[in-house]
């Protein structure tokens, strides 16, 4: 197995544990709030929902873009940073998120870091697309 491939199986498993902690977060919220659809007017409810929704709105598109740059030859460590700062990005736009309905630092730590990896990622899929 090329070594980029397994540095990204590391990181997905991360990122997959962190999301089913995300949708446990939106259970409690739920059973606390005794809502099963929707958010019911629950303010805390709601943002539980969209902490898992934000996550799993960039996580898929982020994950693929380094698969791809996996594939192509791309070095472990490219993979490594790339996914360490999603992992960290999201994790800071959760605990944000979870924390506040407006802006804080941890929301900002996670849109910048999700969105420059997406970023990266794009430019180095197009460059190596493009020879």
């Amino acid at each position: 197995m090329k070594p980029a491939v397994a540095a990204l199986m590391l990181w997905s498993g991360l990122l997959g544990l962190l999301y089913l902690a995300l949708a446990g977060y939106v259970v409690r919220h739920r059973y606390r709030a005794k809502v099963a659809i929707g958010d019911g007017g629950d303010p805390d409810l709601a943002r539980a929902i969209r902490v898992h929704g934000n996550f799993a709105e960039y996580v898929p598109l982020a994950l693929f873009l380094l698969l791809l740059l996996a594939l192509a030859g791309w070095g472990s460590l490219h993979i490594h940073i790339l996914a360490g700062t999603l992992f960290v990005a999201r994790a800071a736009h959760a605990i944000g998120l979870a924390g506040s309905e407006g802006p804080s630092p941890g929301r900002a730590v996670g849109i910048l870091g999700t969105w420059g990896v997406v970023a990266a990622a794009s430019v180095m899929v197009l460059a190596t697309a493009l020879g």
